[in-house]
């Protein structure tokens, strides 16, 4: 039975014992909701792959540096060992995830199984970061390994979510008219990061059929991600207008709108870079029309949904914006509109690109410090009580 009250609007109902429910901040409890998985057969507090998110926006950080226009003294340093912290956090986390052996519980759950998403494009954000800033670490011909294992592992995890969480929303889970949120971008968002994170695999590749088959499933994949979000923008969008703004812990996930965006303006100008080394003309040279003009038109979309994403979260914070895992939604969309905006920069020589890429990456960094920090005092304060540990592994939003 799908909930009519405005009171039950984020709320997921399934068949399943545990349904989804409404984003939660710390004290907020309703004894008459079902709850989330929160151990398994063992007893253990289960953690859900949204915590995967914190690997994506510490990578994107890193990353992020290598692409900017603009460098500063120390800059790559500094990303290189974010980056290992990325790929060490990633370890940890896929450890811990399939050591607990939740799958099942989390892909029955309409509010978790949205979040598979993230462990794949985890994957495959350290992978990209290997070639261009393991190399002082851990070797070129190692880095390089690290990013093809990680890429192929992402992709087809990726892959699998982008067709799987839909089957279970349609055949499974049941909605709210007014459910819809930016959360629904993360299963379909991976595809659109393989492709531009493969875009930088194709040198690597052997010349021919390999490589031009690459180049065609990147631009097959970007395809996939690019309609796939379009649809869950528009469904986005809708609920945005036809009903009450969000509030409390939901308005972060407003900005996943903007990392999709972002990621088809930097998967448009990673493809056409590639394109020549496997396209013959005229398309390789149509490739890099399509990255510029199609590339500066999403952008000019993606400014718009900043603006709002960014009022939006002003609004709310002049209400009172509790602190929530949802404040991770802040980093990657926000890293991904900066790799754009820097692939603009290179491909048209605009200092107006250049100086909006190095804004934007300050503001980057200053909300990661942000994040991270409040996630460590967040974790600390539910770490020594059983009761509290079991709630913030258990709620994907809190």
């Amino acid at each position: 039975m799908i909930p009519q009250t405005r009171n039950e609007a984020f709320y997921a109902v399934t068949s399943h014992p545990s349904s989804a429910r409404a984003i939660q901040t710390e004290g907020d409890v309703d004894p008459g909701r079902p709850s989330l998985p929160r151990a398994n057969a063992t007893g253990r507090a289960l953690f859900g792959p949204n915590w995967f998110a914190a690997v994506m926006g510490t990578g994107i950080v890193a990353n992020a540096a290598v692409t900017l226009p603009r460098s500063f003294p120390g800059l790559l340093v500094a990303a290189t060992v974010v980056w290992s912290g990325a790929g060490l956090l990633l370890v940890v986390l896929t450890v811990g995830y399939v050591w607990q052996r939740a799958l099942r519980l989390h892909a029955a759950d309409p509010m978790h199984a949205q979040f598979f998403g993230a462990p794949a494009v985890a994957l495959l954000t350290v992978g990209a970061g290997a070639p261009q800033l393991g190399q002082p670490v851990i070797g070129a011909q190692a880095a390089l390994n690290v990013d093809w294992a990680l890429w192929s592992l992402g992709t087809a995890l990726g892959l699998a979510t982008a067709c799987t969480v839909p089957y279970l929303m349609v055949t499974r889970h049941r909605f709210a008219p007014d459910a819809a949120f930016g959360g629904w971008l993360m299963p379909v968002v991976p595809p659109l990061v393989s492709a531009t994170t493969g875009a930088l695999l194709i040198p690597h590749t052997p010349a021919g059929q390999l490589r031009l088959a690459l180049l065609l499933g990147c631009y097959a994949m970007f395809g996939l991600g690019l309609v796939a979000a379009l649809l869950v923008l528009a469904m986005v969008y809708s609920r945005l207008v036809h009903h009450d703004a969000p509030s409390g812990a939901m308005v972060p996930t407003v900005w996943i709108g903007l990392g999709a965006l972002g990621q088809v303006v930097t998967g448009l100008g990673a493809l056409a870079t590639a394109a020549p080394s496997a396209l013959p003309e005229p398309y390789a040279h149509g490739a890099a029309v399509i990255a510029l003009l199609c590339g500066v038109g999403v952008w000019g979309f993606a400014m718009l949904w900043l603006a709002l994403a960014a009022a939006l979260t002003v609004r709310e914070f002049r209400a009172g914006l509790p602190f929530a895992a949802t404040w991770w939604s802040f980093i990657f969309p926000l890293g991904a509109c900066v790799t754009g905006t820097g692939a603009l920069a290179a491909r048209t020589g605009s200092q107006m690109f250049v100086w909006v890429a190095v804004v934007l990456y300050a503001l980057l960094v200053a909300a990661w410090v942000v994040v991270a920090c409040r996630s460590l005092r967040h974790t600390a304060a539910h770490a020594g009580r059983p009761e509290r540990r079991a709630a913030l592994f258990a709620d994907p939003m809190r």
